[in-house]
């Protein structure tokens, strides 16, 4: 009888080793597995975040404020003139070297003979084109957005980073500049930074606006194309 109970206590202890092995495996287990849950978990964050800004990075809406936080006014609609009306040099009127324009930002008028090709789609006060420069080409169907000089830094970089943007839109093309304003030609109204210049084929259209906005711009864009100008296939 002491053979068989040193045997059955040896198969005991033995038993309680095997289950408390296995119970540590089990919590090993459990806890490989919820490590590498984590890891999967923080690898998909990771990829939500890439795609979520490669989203951002190519959807111009996604710049700026949204387009009811941008203080916008409503679209203009301007009389136009000025159609194919040259002045300055290699003209009749080489003299007429500055165009006293109707609205600011103008949407139409007298401009030089020869537009910005091929255009940038960004600008700064130090590269821009002269007013009656680019006039002409609103001529030939672009949207202009200009930023004033009190426009401030982080804006003016966002309409850098939305200017290629725009032009991924087929309603704009390569028809799209973000310029700098020059001041002595006049100054925005009080809160508006930021304004949209488009000339039709009837009308001439302007939004000022107070922030910068993806939305509004591609709104503006989408409603006003390309096509709707007086000549819609130059350069």
């Amino acid at each position: 009888m002491g053979k068989k109970s040193a045997t059955v206590d040896r198969k005991a202890r033995l038993e309680e080793v095997r289950k408390a092995q296995q119970a540590a495996e089990r919590r090993r287990t459990l806890l490989v597995a919820g490590a590498a849950g984590v890891v999967v978990l923080a690898l998909v964050a990771s990829v939500a975040v890439v795609i979520r800004n490669q989203i951002a990075s190519t959807d111009m809406t996604k710049i700026g404020v949204t387009a009811a936080a941008a203080s916008c006014d409503a679209v203009t609609s301007d009389a136009v003139t000025g159609v194919s009306d040259h002045v300055g040099p290699g003209t009749n009127t080489p003299n007429e070297t500055t165009v006293k324009y109707a609205t600011i930002p103008p949407s139409s008028g007298k401009h030089f003979a020869v537009p910005i090709t091929p255009a940038r789609a960004f600008y700064t006060a130090s590269d821009r084109p002269v007013l009656e420069t680019l006039v002409h080409n609103l001529e030939h169907g672009y949207t202009i957005v200009w930023y004033d000089e009190s426009t401030p830094k982080a804006q003016q970089d966002e309409l850098k980073k939305l200017a290629p943007l725009a032009r991924d839109d087929k309603n704009a093309g390569p028809k799209f500049i973000v310029s700098a304003w020059d001041q002595t030609r006049g100054a925005f109204p009080t809160g508006k930074h930021i304004a949209l210049s488009h000339w039709g084929a009837k009308n001439g259209h302007r939004q000022l606006c107070g922030q910068v906005s993806g939305a509004a711009i591609q709104k503006f864009v989408q409603t006003y194309p390309y096509t709707d100008s007086p000549e819609p296939n130059a350069a």
